[in-house]
């Protein structure tokens, strides 16, 4: 077994437990496998599967590392594998996103300020590419995120790289490998027919070029979000979800999820008729920390729901990684709080 482990420098505030919670959702999420102190998940890099396991070390005032373990079966991955790892963790925790704006914009609003202080430290996740975060959107359409979500880790089951080490999570699928499936096969995974023709369309359309995802980076956000709405089964909903997920344009709260409206609601006072406009016009007051918001109110519905436990207490002290295989777990499930539903903060 191939092993190499590095360190990553993270400018506080950070809070990984948080950040990771905000990436994965909820607990029967198998793809991105938390234990409590460990991150867990299957990426790629030399052009194969690796098991990347991340934890905390130290926090504030002293500063925060991440210890960084990579294994793969035979050799160790290059320095070139291991670079691709570090930039796509990077990418993924939000490690390079400054939140001194976020908090000096909280501590003027007493409602949002309670937020931001009871989560420091959550950096806004981002998907592991925009592909990603396309087959999260479409998987999640119309459904609450309880159910998207078991339908992700179905894909992941039958389609996604496996590293060959005993524990570990399944890894993201690969456009290639979506764009061998038929429309039978992932309706037997749950996928409706329309999601099912909607998933292998774009993923073909990777593969062969015809939809080049890579350059809606260099768009702005209006852009790429009606390049996105322009895509078969993408409408505004999942456009802004990859924007801000994908893309990472933090100035993006999705105006048409309902868990986030109900959120609103709940803590600013949104009328009960408030429709898309009315959370544009908050948002706006948030420029350009309304994606942060969205976040923020995830792990919100996150504690109310007993998904969370550890929310308002500081992380615990973690030290150096160890040097032995790190377990992989997926959390513990319980039952999602009867306040959410269709339309989940997801």
């Amino acid at each position: 077994m191939g092993i190499a482990r590095f360190t990553i420098e993270v400018c506080p505030p950070f809070r990984l437990d948080l950040t990771v919670w905000a990436l994965r959702r909820r607990p029967h999420n198998t793809i991105d496998a938390w234990d409590g102190t460990t991150y867990t998940r299957t990426l790629v890099a030399d052009a194969s599967p690796v098991l990347v396991a991340v934890r905390q070390e130290g926090g504030e005032p002293e500063g925060v590392r991440l210890g960084v373990e990579v294994r793969r079966r035979g050799e160790a991955p290059s320095e070139a594998g291991i670079g691709e790892v570090r930039r796509t963790l990077e990418r993924m925790l939000g490690l390079g996103v400054d939140l001194a704006g976020f908090y000096e914009l909280a501590a003027a609003d007493e409602r949002l300020a309670g937020l931001a202080g009871r989560f420091r430290g959550v950096r806004p996740p981002r998907f592991a590419s925009v592909f990603e975060a396309l087959v999260n959107a479409v998987a999640c359409q119309q459904l609450s995120l309880t159910v998207g979500i078991h339908l992700l880790d179905r894909l992941a089951a039958v389609y996604g790289p496996e590293v060959g080490l005993r524990g570990a999570p399944p890894g993201f699928p690969a456009a290639e490998r979506l764009a061998a499936a038929e429309p039978p096969h992932l309706r037997r995974l749950g996928f409706s027919v329309a999601k099912a023709r909607t998933l292998i369309g774009l993923a073909r359309g990777v593969v062969s070029g015809t939809l080049g995802l890579d350059t809606l980076a260099q768009a702005d956000d209006e852009h790429a979000g009606a390049a996105l709405v322009a895509l078969p089964g993408i409408g505004r909903w999942s456009a802004e979800y990859v924007v801000l997920r994908g893309l990472g344009r933090l100035g993006v709260l999705p105006g048409d999820d309902v868990g986030a409206r109900n959120n609103l609601r709940r803590r600013f006072e949104l009328p009960a008729s408030a429709g898309y406009d009315e959370v544009a016009a908050l948002a706006k007051g948030w420029w350009p920390y309304g994606g942060l918001v969205y976040f923020h109110l995830l792990l919100d519905a996150l504690a109310r729901g007993g998904h969370l436990e550890a929310a308002a207490a500081d992380p615990p002290a973690h030290g150096p990684a160890s040097p032995r295989t790190l377990a992989v777990q997926s959390g513990t499930r319980r039952p999602a709080a009867s306040a959410l539903g269709a339309g989940d903060v997801a």
